[in-house]
């Protein structure tokens, strides 16, 4: 089984929910066989779209990670995962005491540290975030990454 991470950008309000479908299409597509295991975080933006599309066009299983409980995601990411409930193979809650910077690392690193490739959908032109944190952990891990600006 190959297990893939995807992270990605929070902030997706610039491009329509069709444009995402299509370059999730395009390179999630390729890496979601039967045999895939995909480990989504469970936030706003990229990560609760990639879940709604794993869940709707995939046979991938799916995993959602989240740092506290999915009680403190955003409404929209709680809703996602309850709308892919069916198809998840596991929902992680970390349980980390307070939601801090550190916290959303960890569970980035729980992920990758469960994957062999990495695709980041980082937001274009930013060069310090989360997802870069992840992609730059894939690669101090010598793990393959795919980026993707969005």
């Amino acid at each position: 089984m190959r297990g893939v991470t995807v992270t990605g950008t929070r902030e997706t309000s610039h491009r329509n929910p069709t444009w995402y479908a299509d370059l999730f299409t395009s390179y999630l597509g390729p890496f979601a066989t039967d045999e895939a295991h995909f480990y989504v975080g469970g936030a706003t933006g990229i990560d609760s779209l990639a879940v709604l599309w794993l869940a709707g066009n995939t046979k991938s299983g799916i995993t959602v990670v989240v740092p506290g409980t999915i009680a403190e995601q955003p409404a929209d990411a709680r809703q996602a995962i309850g709308q892919s409930r069916d198809r998840l193979t596991s929902v992680v809650e970390l349980a980390a005491a307070s939601l801090q910077t550190s916290a959303y690392h960890a569970r980035n690193r729980w992920m990758v540290d469960r994957s062999e490739l990495v695709i980041g959908f980082p937001l274009e032109g930013t060069g310090a975030s989360g997802t870069w944190y992840t992609i730059n952990y894939a690669a101090e891990q010598s793990k393959p990454r795919l980026v993707v600006p969005v």
